[in-house]
């Protein structure tokens, strides 16, 4: 996949990325209207995970891309959205809470911080956008976080991340014997669409705004 140098570069890759991945999802729900009812029920199980693994796979390549796209232009923290420096810190604020740092190493990582307005972000830390091969709303909402996404738009779908996209792609994926019904099916493959859509909607508008930097004071 080539780099989102530019505005349109970037629309383009997760569009692109988007689009077969929506095709899938169309392709596999058309499937299911024309089987019969015994070919129904074991499609309708392969959507669920079909569904989760575009939701999944989209948002970690979308947000990557965005990380990607502001870093090629290479700012100042002190040029960037706030959020931008803390991703930066974030792993080793990390690394300190799970070692017995002394007070030297922890003022180090102050000094840091306090001097770090000069330095360029020209390299994303991947590691921050995590799925965790398990993208429930909460891990979600740390993504967001990150690219500095508003997670309100996503509220009130927190109950099918979870319940729906999730917890049934585990239970298929372990090999439970999950009944998907066929009422489901516009529901299913309509929301994890709409989610991925207003994620990438919500990126491009970030990046053609250029939301990503700093709010003049």
């Amino acid at each position: 996949m080539s780099k989102p140098y530019s505005e349109d570069d970037f629309s383009g890759l997760i569009i692109e990325d988007r689009s077969w991945r929506l095709k899938e999802i169309s392709d596999l729900k058309n499937a299911i209207r024309r089987a019969d009812e015994g070919l129904q029920r074991v499609l309708l199980r392969a959507l669920v995970t079909i569904c989760y693994a575009h939701w999944e796979g989209y948002i970690r390549i979308a947000a990557r891309k965005y990380l990607e796209h502001v870093a090629l232009r290479k700012f100042q923290y002190e040029e960037l959205d706030r959020q931008f420096r803390r991703n930066y810190f974030l792993p080793r604020l990390a690394a300190l809470s799970t070692s017995r740092s002394s007070l030297t190493e922890r003022c180090a990582l102050v000094d840091d911080i306090l001097d770090s307005a000069d330095r360029r972000f020209s390299r994303p830390n991947e590691t921050l956008i995590n799925t965790k091969a398990n993208l429930s709303s909460d891990v979600f909402a740390d993504i967001c976080l990150v690219c500095g996404i508003p997670t309100e738009p996503f509220t009130d779908e927190a109950t099918f991340i979870d319940i729906i996209l999730l917890k049934r792609r585990n239970e298929i994926a372990h090999g439970e014997d999950t009944f998907v019904a066929i009422d489901d099916l516009d529901d299913l493959a309509d929301k994890t669409v709409a989610l991925m859509r207003s994620f990438g909607d919500l990126l491009e508008n970030r990046v053609y705004l250029k939301e990503y930097r700093a709010k003049a004071a």
